[in-house]
């Protein structure tokens, strides 16, 4: 495994360290809780399958399905769901039978779903947001966080803009990648790295963790996991612990805290053509 960067409870660097993976090892991930969010099901763009292995190697007592989950925004303009996308559903449901908590929190994706908060389907669980309570008694809030995305509160035709020159650029990254792993390449997010050259992108992404964090600290909790924004990240903002699980459409990456409390950001797409391999490269916060 990899560790991408690691921090003390006090937010002080304790270590970092690099491990090659070992080849051909389908090792179970045994954890206490996991969060993944924005998979966006039914559109051309989720990586259903990656998310699939990823779930078939995880063990967790509580799931958590950080908003966006299916695409109702994309199902609305033209139907897509092949198999794999139902493939993840049954997953999920059978995770729910087996004893898995599995809480659905709603994102603006999957909007017509926060009719249905307090209620339950098939084991999961559906609420607007919750407190999340770690190993080591640390109080995380989750949320998908659109509530707090000035662009989709107060201009939803531009978001809705945005969303299909998203998936336009997501359609050349698939074309792309394709060639790149023809070519032996690993798989290379298009839309992430516009995301991380653009100013403007970068101070949206700034501003939305701020004002996250913002809302936790009001709260009284100690930190928060969102998603929304598919940019994972874990570090303290103005005191609080601002935990992103990423997405499953370009990052491939879930939050997972381990059996002690500790949290850790597992990023899967560097398997993403290469599924006989199972390591993870993570951001273990203490």
């Amino acid at each position: 495994m990899m560790f991408r960067s690691t921090l003390g409870a006090g937010g002080g660097s304790v270590a970092t360290r690099s491990e090659p993976a070992a080849p051909a090892v389908a090792d179970t991930l045994d954890v206490r809780t996991v969060w993944i969010s924005d998979l966006h099901l039914g559109t051309p763009g989720c990586q259903a399958q990656a998310l699939l292995d990823f779930l078939r190697d995880v063990e967790c007592r509580t799931l958590y399905l950080v908003g966006d989950v299916i695409d109702g925004w994309q199902l609305r303009r033209s139907w897509y769901w092949p198999q794999p996308h139902n493939d993840v559903v049954q997953k999920i449901l059978r995770k729910a039978r087996k004893g898995t908590r599995v809480v659905f929190v709603p994102g603006n994706h999957d909007e017509f779903a926060r009719r249905y908060v307090t209620h339950s389907f098939g084991g999961v669980e559906v609420v607007d947001d919750c407190v999340h309570v770690t190993a080591d008694g640390r109080r995380l809030w989750v949320t998908h966080g659109d509530l707090f995305d000035g662009v989709v509160q107060c201009a939803r035709w531009l978001a809705v803009t945005g969303d299909v020159a998203y998936e336009f650029t997501l359609k050349l990254n698939r074309w792309f990648n394709r060639l790149r792993a023809r070519l032996g390449l690993p798989y290379w997010s298009l839309s992430r790295y516009l995301k991380g050259r653009v100013k403007r992108a970068v101070s949206y992404v700034g501003d939305f963790e701020r004002a996250v964090a913002h809302e936790a600290k009001k709260r009284g909790v100690d930190g928060v996991v969102c998603g929304h924004i598919h940019h994972a990240e874990m570090r303290h903002v103005d005191g609080v612990l601002y935990c992103n699980d990423g997405d499953w459409v370009e990052s491939l990456t879930a939050l997972v805290e381990h059996h002690d409390g500790r949290l850790a950001i597992v990023d899967r797409s560097a398997t993403r053509f290469a599924p006989a391999v199972r390591h993870a490269r993570e951001a273990a916060l203490q």
